[in-house]
């Protein structure tokens, strides 16, 4: 059991917000009312497990000092590649689950309301957990780095970046695909930079799509 907890403790997964989102979440799943489809139900577990983390996350990146920052990346590694990798597909996929619950949630018998409200909420939800996941990342790879060698360069020769600018950073990229005023140096920073902004096309895509899928149906549901 030991050597379980330690490869879970290097995967990171031993984050308390993280494990307790999770459990929360879970437990939602089964408690929700059986006669609702598998999606509906996935979907409404997810968005209780993912809503309480990001605010726990935006308390603590709105009122975390640089020497907590600079703590939190070196003790935690708040998002390894292993965490990265589970989290993104986990978005992703609730991307497709999306896709089944516009597609067949009213044929369940389902509330148009609540097949849009809980798309909403999801695509919302999941965008913003991407973009928290990689202001985490990118401050591990910052504080990491040799003083010397600093993977990004903040404007006005910032030195100690809080996760605000982080968030600023990782947000810019998530909304507009690119970096702005903040310089990239470093080879596996641009190859993170280059994840984050193929991964934000797509999902900036498909939110697009989905917005025009409920557009079309609320416009035909009222002919």
């Amino acid at each position: 059991m030991s050597s379980f907890f330690r490869r879970l403790r290097h995967k990171g997964l031993h984050r308390p917000r993280l494990l307790a989102a999770a459990a929360l979440g879970v437990l939602a799943f089964f408690l929700l009312p059986g006669a609702w489809s598998f999606t509906s139900r996935v979907l409404v577990a997810w968005n209780i497990g993912v809503w309480p983390y990001l605010a726990t996350m935006a308390w603590l990146m709105l009122h975390c000092t640089a020497e907590g920052v600079r703590g939190i990346a070196k003790q935690e590694d708040a998002s390894s590649v292993g965490l990265m990798l589970l989290m993104s597909i986990a978005a992703i996929l609730s991307l497709a689950a999306i896709m089944v619950e516009l597609a067949h949630g009213r044929d369940n018998g389902e509330q148009p309301v609540f097949v849009y409200s809980i798309t909403v909420l999801t695509v919302v939800g999941s965008w913003l957990l991407l973009g928290a996941l990689y202001t985490f990342h990118y401050a591990h790879l910052y504080y990491s780095s040799p003083s010397h060698r600093l993977p990004l360069a903040f404007p006005d020769a910032l030195k100690t970046p809080s996760y605000q600018d982080f968030m600023y950073f990782a947000f810019t990229i998530a909304a507009a695909v690119q970096t702005a005023d903040v310089a990239v140096h470093t080879t596996r920073m641009r190859m993170t930079v280059l994840g984050q902004s193929v991964l934000s096309f797509f999902f900036n895509l498909a939110i697009l799509g989905f917005l025009i899928n409920i557009a079309a149906s609320m416009a035909g549901g009222g002919k």
